[in-house]
């Protein structure tokens, strides 16, 4: 069976890849474990430098990418260009800060001397997905080669240009032969690769169930996972907000790559002072949003990656409509060719509900109404999920206080919720576990080493 590249836009057929072969993998393992014997003795200044070139290529071929993103799943084609520039982002933060966060750590003890050393741990696989094609994989590719590992991508099978030209930049960058290699497999030969006794640790970000199978394999063989899994991120709008301000970002919270971002906000939940007004100015947003061309630079919304994505978050549409939304906008798919969804805005929205119980993976939003601050933060956490959350109020103290008591990974309080290089990114129940980016996240890979002299 072939990997295929398809066009979301127009469902054709971008370019077909031959699977690699048992044997293909197994030399690629092979060349994963020489390459760390090497790369891990590597000076941290030779590191560097290969991240400092590859984050050159990349704005060098922004338009190459960005391009190539669109294509390949549809994001709209600023946004691609910004995807790209993020990831030559952090390949700078990580090659000018790594040598201070693995700095041996010294302790006083009663010995003559204790340190704490962070040493890599060897040849790691990352399973990534399909929604942000560069940035996820350069988010624990450029912590992990600076902290001596070694890694091997294995990329969501609709997205095989954007993984094979990972591997090029970072070839041409000049990174040495078996230090960073794409798999072309499919999803039913990821078990085998994590079983191989030359990987010594395994990152997802992906569906729930993906993270199910990758951990309980991982467990079985007892090896180390970090997994970014969904979310269905809350965006508390309380009574003192800037309704204007909260509104916009509310619309580019909810439609951000479509739709499609775990971290993208999707329950609104709004203190019942303010619903009516907030819920008129977002209505308006929503609908002024542009779909079409993800490579037309005017086009906010492009088509959702897959036509099953469409047809799973209809029924999840149709679902809360039967329990008693009401219906605000939009919920419907696009017409023709292509895998639109019109922006959506449901209203009283509830628990038991598939818009309030589930993640939406499109360009739905779900407005659900608090009696107060209390209530907003009790909504927010009545979820399985918990991965990032939004708070929207002129009294930043007060939200801070609240923010205190939000199940999530990561809130931001007058802001939507994105990733930063130099924070730790991740989330708790069902939305994973471990961390990413910041000090913490190159640790992840690493073997905390105490060494006491006595």
């Amino acid at each position: 069976m072939a990997i295929a590249s398809i066009n979301p836009f127009d469902g054709k057929v971008l370019k077909r890849f031959r699977p690699d072969s048992r044997a293909v993998v197994d030399a690629k393992l092979s060349r994963a474990a020489r390459a760390f014997g090497v790369w891990s003795k590597t000076p941290l200044v030779k590191r560097a430098q290969l991240l400092r070139r590859t984050a050159g290529l990349l704005r060098q071929r922004k338009a190459t990418y960005a391009r190539l993103i669109s294509l390949e799943m549809g994001k709209p084609i600023t946004q691609a260009e910004a995807e790209i520039d993020k990831c030559a982002l952090v390949c700078e933060y990580y090659a000018d800060n790594a040598a201070a966060m693995i700095a041996p750590e010294m302790v006083a003890t009663e010995a003559q001397r204790s340190y704490v050393r962070v040493d890599p741990l060897g040849p790691v696989l990352a399973v990534m997905p399909w929604n942000f094609p560069f940035w996820q994989v350069f988010r624990f590719a450029a912590p992990a080669l600076m902290a001596g590992n070694v890694g091997l991508l294995k990329h969501a099978s609709n997205v095989p240009q954007s993984a094979l030209a990972i591997a090029e930049v970072l070839h041409d960058a000049g990174a040495p032969s078996g230090v960073f290699q794409t798999l072309l497999i499919e999803s039913g030969g990821v078990a085998r690769v994590i079983e191989d006794p030359r990987i010594v640790a395994v990152t997802l970000t992906g569906s729930e169930p993906a993270g199910r199978q990758v951990a309980a394999t991982a467990g079985g063989v007892l090896k180390k996972t970090i997994l970014e899994l969904g979310g269905s991120d809350p965006f508390i709008v309380l009574r003192d907000a800037d309704l204007d301000k909260s509104s916009s970002a509310a619309a580019q919270a909810r439609t951000v790559n479509s739709g499609q971002s775990c971290i993208a906000a999707k329950r609104f939940i709004i203190e019942a002072a303010v619903v009516a007004k907030f819920t008129e100015r977002f209505v308006v947003a929503m609908r002024n949003l542009r779909l079409g061309d993800p490579l037309n630079p005017d086009t906010n919304v492009g088509p959702l990656a897959r036509p099953d994505l469409v047809t799973d978050l209809h029924k999840q549409v149709l679902g809360s409509l039967r329990r008693g939304a009401k219906l605000l906008l939009g919920g419907k798919p696009g017409r023709g060719a292509g895998n639109f969804y019109a922006p959506t805005v449901l209203a009283d929205v509830r628990p038991g509900m598939p818009a309030f119980d589930e993640e939406l993976f499109g360009p739905v939003a779900a407005i659900i109404v608090a009696k107060d601050a209390d209530d907003a933060v009790h909504l927010a956490n009545k979820s399985s999920f918990g991965l990032g959350a939004s708070i929207w109020s002129k009294n930043t103290a007060a939200a801070e206080k609240l923010a205190a008591r939000l199940e999530a990974g990561a809130v931001h309080i007058n802001d939507i919720v994105k990733s930063d290089p130099r924070l730790p990114f991740g989330g708790i129940k069902r939305s994973g576990y471990g961390r990413e980016l910041g000090a913490l996240g190159l640790r992840e890979f690493c073997n905390i080493k105490s060494v006491v002299v006595k």
